[in-house]
């Protein structure tokens, strides 16, 4: 089992940047996927990007060009730096970790085993 613990999230204003980070501790970092998900008020849980255990991202739609996902394995972190924010990525941001080790294809939601405790980004217009 995976403990992660997120930090970095805040209030700002439109078009301004917030790098959220989420350190982990547990398992082998370097060896799992790790993503990025978020929850906005009344609304389900959604895929916001992920970063395989080599390096190979991959983001939402919405957040294409704005958001980088990134890790460095020797602090067990991954990062998200979300420029241009918007009102609508208002939400609670969670990370989270893959079950599986060297995991060979994109995980999905499900393929996450552990979940941090969430971090609340709030962009106002």
């Amino acid at each position: 089992q995976v403990q992660l613990v997120e930090s970095g999230g805040g209030l700002v204003q439109a078009g301004d940047s917030l790098r959220l980070s989420c350190t982990t501790s547990g398992r082998t970092f370097s060896n799992i996927a790790m993503g990025w998900f978020r929850q906005a008020p009344g609304k389900e849980r959604e895929f916001v990007a992920t970063i395989s255990w080599n390096n190979i991202r991959r983001y939402a739609d919405s957040v294409k060009g704005r958001f980088t996902i990134s890790r460095d394995n020797t602090k067990n972190t991954v990062y998200l730096q979300m420029d241009s924010l918007k009102p609508e990525d208002t939400a609670v941001y969670y990370c989270a970790a893959d079950r599986l080790n060297y995991r060979t294809y994109y995980p999905t939601e499900g393929d996450f085993g552990s979940w941090g405790q969430g971090t609340q980004v709030t962009v106002s217009s």
